[in-house]
């Protein structure tokens, strides 16, 4: 990609994220956090999750 492309791209996307709305813009945003898995999954993978449906089952045996 030619820098003059590149440039036109940015500029075309600037301009469309300044034409939106800031309440769009906030929906967004949250849009995308909400979909965001949770930490610990995002970073270790599915290891901790399957480790703490493993605890739950054996506190919930030991009652």
């Amino acid at each position: 990609m030619k820098t003059n492309d590149y440039v036109k791209y940015m500029t075309e996307e600037i301009i469309k994220y300044m034409n939106t709305p800031r309440k769009e813009r906030k929906e967004h945003k949250q849009e995308k956090m909400d979909a965001k898995p949770p930490f610990s999954q995002r970073l270790f993978g599915v290891l901790p999750f399957g480790l703490s449906m493993l605890l739950k089952r054996h506190r919930h045996r030991q009652k």
